[in-house]
């Protein structure tokens, strides 16, 4: 099954926005704490899954050639 880019695009934008949430509040929380290193993990991950959707390559899609039956 090849990489859809619609779906790629619902995929990726999400992560994006919400990696950069978590980055932001990792940075300029009210409270950097014991929460800061888990924001910016799930951060690095949805940043990394995010691009993951981005870089997976496409292929082109198959079609199909018309079937006819030679003996009709």
């Amino acid at each position: 099954m090849g990489k859809n880019r619609f779906a790629a695009g619902i995929v990726m934008v999400p992560c994006l926005l919400l990696s950069a949430a978590f980055f932001s509040t990792a940075v300029w929380g009210d409270v950097p704490g014991e929460n800061q290193s888990l924001a910016l993990g799930l951060g690095g991950l949805l940043l990394a899954a995010g691009l993951l959707a981005l870089l997976i390559p496409s292929t082109n899609p198959e079609t199909k050639e018309d079937e006819t039956d030679p003996s009709t």
